[in-house]
């Protein structure tokens, strides 16, 4: 059986960045990741083979999965659905995106360190449009646990 990490062990965890940016910069990023009016985030993504990936897109993305896939084999599909349907949710997933680094949705500590740090300055120069910076780490104690829906 394998062991969780425990916290005196946690660069075990691995780590995922996000940003929150304002509706006008949310919009660009969207529609237009590599826009001039980005140019700097670009650059900073680009250093780290990082790319922005909103939130909404995410959860509409795997809704369109389940449906094709069969929703059985999706266990969040049903708190997802109800996510993107909710104009007050989608409002604010239109605006939160998710760090991907190589390709890949999770990374290690100090990749993430990285992001972060150079986020902060950039948030600096550019704080009308990047509204908030988190960085989340894999431990089940700092995460929300998905709802259980009952299945009758």
């Amino acid at each position: 059986m394998t062991e969780l990490p425990t916290d005196e062990s946690k660069d075990a965890w691995q780590y995922q960045v996000r940003i929150r940016l304002s509706p006008r910069y949310a919009d660009i990023a969207r529609k237009h990741p590599h826009d001039a009016a980005l140019a700097p985030l670009d650059a900073l993504l680009a250093k780290h083979d990082a790319a922005l990936k909103c939130q909404f897109d995410a959860f509409a993305d795997y809704v369109a999965e389940a449906e094709r896939e069969g929703t059985q084999h999706y266990p969040l599909y049903r708190w997802t659905r109800e996510t993107i349907e909710n104009p007050a949710k989608k409002a604010k997933y239109l605006e939160a995106f998710t760090i991907h680094v190589h390709g890949e949705e999770i990374y290690d500590k100090a990749i993430a360190d990285a992001l972060e740090a150079g986020l902060n300055e950039l948030k600096a120069q550019m704080s009308d449009a990047i509204a908030d910076i988190r960085k989340h780490d894999t431990n089940p104690a700092h995460n929300p646990q998905p709802p259980s829906y009952d299945k009758s």
